[in-house]
């Protein structure tokens, strides 16, 4: 009786984002972005973005980067449509996102997250969470494709191996392919990598690059990163700092602007070879 109570409490809340009363499905063609001027609070008058301007190609990656705090993960919200901007526009295919269904834009965007969330079921049924639609053999490609299908025949149950609450019988890094095979399931024409391998080793996460690339290829990826190593590829890259894109361009030239990226990735380049040394000295 108390969580129905619960329940009833959650339905009476007010809906901040709805579908405007003439919503239309989203229509893919190039999958392309854009954010035009695109201003955002959470609270009045403590802005998180100030007029973000940026265009994401049809098949191309953009990465952005940043201190913490600087709004990078706010402009995945936004892209999602858990909020509304403040003033300005987002467009995908030239479509402004408030003019679509929530259902159609979602379905469209397929996200690896920092944090991979797992039921306490089987590792089909969290892979096939993905599109639960598809049959055993897509959710088998879609394991191989995330280089974790040896891992999950070798185990005892294979694919109706239980793995527990939050997926604590596996690995950081069989929870991130798990994510992966998820997305490659989906199918999405977009891909959202939210700081996907920053919480694991960096061997793992080298494994897992290869995986996160085949993701990738070929469809409009937009990477929030911490470690710069992962982003070098993208063919731009957006430095943000205090909700304001203060550097934009390749790896190569924001190297020679030695700005705000360049001191980033010297810091972390510093890091690394710090923790080498050590590990040679013990």
């Amino acid at each position: 009786m108390m969580d129905m109570e619960q329940l009833y409490d959650l339905l009476k809340e007010e809906v901040e984002v709805d579908d405007a009363p003439n919503a239309t499905e989203l229509e893919i063609n190039n999958a392309s972005i854009d954010f035009k001027n695109v201003f955002f609070e959470y609270l009045p008058n403590q802005p998180i973005l100030k007029n973000i301007t940026f265009t994401v190609h049809g098949g191309e990656t953009t990465a952005i980067v940043g201190p913490s705090g600087s709004g990078k993960t706010t402009i995945t919200r936004l892209l999602f449509r858990f909020y509304d901007v403040s003033s300005g526009s987002i467009l995908i295919d030239g479509q402004n996102i408030k003019d679509v269904t929530q259902k159609s834009l979602r379905k469209a965007i397929g996200v690896v997250p920092q944090d991979t969330v797992l039921f306490n079921n089987t590792l089909r049924y969290n892979i096939n969470y993905g599109r639960q639609s598809a049959d055993e053999e897509q959710i088998i490609e879609a394991a191989e494709g995330a280089d974790i299908h040896k891992n999950i025949i070798s185990f005892k149950d294979g694919y109706d191996t239980e793995v527990g609450e939050r997926g604590l019988k596996l690995s950081g890094g069989e929870k991130q392919r798990i994510a992966i095979a998820r997305t490659i399931l989906k199918a999405p024409r977009i891909v959202l990598l939210d700081e996907a391998t920053s919480s694991l080793d960096t061997k793992t996460e080298r494994n897992i690059q290869e995986s996160l690339n085949k993701l990738c290829s070929n469809r409009t990826t937009v990477i929030i990163a911490h470690r710069l190593s992962t982003v070098i590829h993208a063919e731009q890259i957006l430095v943000l700092k205090e909700g304001v894109i203060v550097e934009r361009g390749r790896h190569d030239d924001l190297l020679k602007l030695d700005g705000l990226y360049a001191s980033m990735w010297q810091l972390q380049m510093n890091s690394i070879s710090g923790n080498n040394e050590l590990k040679f000295t013990k």
